[in-house]
């Protein structure tokens, strides 16, 4: 057939070769003609297209099952949606069955142009060539034949199609009423369940405002029960718990009042028993010498001095000898006694114009009550947080809302305001650690820290009772790293 397409008969044009039907696409949906070849004893085998689209009749019966499967579970509304989708599903399929009668149409009158072409021709050659237009003759044939059947199972299949359409289209018919309806009850169910709530909201509120004025008045009743009941009370029925108070608090300040009175006359004894014989003492120390407390230079006769120009100097004396034990730093007319004191006695010497006086307490300075106790219990703990205050670093002041956090620890002590770390170091011969000797009002609750040389803090405590715990709780780790933790000029065993 190639060969026959290329000769020239007559110089004829190819359009008049071939007729004048129309020679478009055979098959609108394919693009291209079925793919044919010789088999055996001249049979004519159509190879399958590739990729294989399912029958028109397959992909109808496969949406319906879908369909039917899926109406126990979809709701009105859906079903309705599935029903207008598979209606638009089958106008499709019965479309495209149109556009494929239409193309078996065109194939057929293609087939009659070229059979009336190929018998043009077969008059016109002769030998080889007139056997291959003979043999495309009968493929011709057997084409139109193939052609009939496949145009009668169109036909079949346009007539299911229109018959599913139309089930299709009362149903989605069908389906819009029950949507209808169901819309119509719903709309009248919630109308009824907003009356009801409206109901129910308003009892409750009537309910609430009736149990307003019930509990007001059981509330006013009640009101006026307790205050009858108090006022029989307190005139039949004092409260001892009031009484047993006012006798603690009077008995507090008897203790506190014969406390005082017997550190004064111990203080007049010892003094009368140190200077028996000799004049007394121009100076004494006033306050009490217990730990946690202040101690201050005052004149005997209660005069008022000016020690701005007196030289002053502190001493802690053991109490089995008479060796004196400077405390360096502690110049002023007060002095706050730190746990290293305990035990000690302690002296001041005031030198003014050329003459020299010592005060000395009483006794050894007494520890503070519980705090063995307290520090005992804060050594199980791996470390330990006090909230300072940073009075001074490297002697400069520092603003009074400087708080930080004071960590000690069993092997160091950290000293950071937040995440901000101001000091961290291990425990070691250079680190110093007192309490402050420069005076002042907040001497018993602050200390003097010296992490290592070039650096160093006074940090103010809460209370006298964490100052001094702080002090004793870091020895007692230090000591524990064979470390002794004392003041600038402490002597150390």
């Amino acid at each position: 057939m190639t060969r026959a397409s290329t000769i020239d008969f007559g110089r004829k044009k190819q359009g008049e070769l071939f007729g004048s039907g129309p020679l478009r696409p055979a098959n609108i949906i394919r693009n291209k003609f079925p793919t044919f070849k010789n088999g055996s004893n001249g049979i004519i085998i159509k190879l399958p297209d590739n990729p294989e689209i399912p029958s028109l009749k397959e992909a109808v019966a496969k949406e319906t099952a879908d369909l039917l499967d899926k109406h126990q579970r979809l709701s009105v509304r859906e079903l309705t949606m599935k029903f207008e989708k598979g209606f638009n599903t089958a106008t499709l399929l019965s479309n495209e069955v149109k556009w494929r009668h239409a193309a078996l149409l065109e194939r057929d009158i293609l087939l009659k142009n070229l059979k009336s072409v190929l018998e043009s021709l077969r008059s016109r050659v002769a030998g080889k060539n007139r056997d291959e237009i003979e043999e495309s003759l009968s493929m011709v044939d057997i084409l139109a034949v193939q052609l009939s059947k496949r145009e009668d199972e169109l036909l079949q299949q346009k007539a299911e199609v229109t018959k599913i359409a139309a089930s299709l289209k009362l149903a989605s018919e069908d389906a819009k009423k029950i949507v209808d309806e169901e819309r119509a009850n719903a709309q009248l169910e919630i109308e009824n369940a907003k009356g009801a709530v409206q109901r129910v909201q308003l009892a409750l509120k009537e309910q609430e405002n009736v149990s307003q004025r019930t509990g007001k008045q059981d509330v006013d009743e009640l009101k006026e029960e307790v205050q009858e009941a108090r006022r029989v009370k307190m005139l039949h029925c004092p409260s001892k718990a009031m009484d047993i108070e006012n006798e603690i608090q009077v008995l507090r300040d008897q203790l506190a009042e014969k406390s005082s009175d017997s550190v004064h006359i111990l203080k007049e004894l010892e003094l009368h028993r140190r200077f028996e014989g000799n004049d007394l003492p121009l100076y004494v120390l006033e306050g009490l010498e217990t730990l946690g407390s202040m101690l201050h230079i005052v004149v005997r006769d209660n005069a008022s001095v000016d020690f701005s120009n007196f030289s002053i100097q502190w001493f802690r004396i053991q109490p089995e000898g008479s060796e004196k034990e400077i405390i360096s730093g502690a110049i002023k007319p007060v002095y706050a006694p730190e746990p290293h004191d305990v035990g000690r006695y302690i002296e001041a010497e005031i030198k003014f114009g050329g003459h020299t006086s010592l005060a000395k307490t009483a006794g050894p300075v007494d520890p503070a009550a519980g705090l063995a106790d307290y520090v005992e219990a804060l050594m199980r703990n791996p470390e330990t947080n006090y909230n300072v205050v940073v009075l001074q670093v490297n002697g400069v002041a520092q603003p009074a809302d400087s708080l930080h956090v004071l960590c000690i620890g069993r092997l160091r002590m950290r000293l950071a305001r937040g995440k901000v770390v101001g000091a961290k170091e291990f425990y070691s011969s250079l680190m110093q650690l007192c309490g402050v000797r420069g005076g002042g009002d907040a001497a018993p609750q602050a200390i003097f820290w010296q992490p290592r040389k070039e650096l160093s803090f006074v940090l103010g405590f809460e209370t006298t009772r964490e100052r001094n715990s702080a002090l004793m709780l870091a020895r007692r780790f230090a000591m524990d790293c064979n470390i002794i933790l004392a003041g600038p000029g402490d002597k150390t065993p």
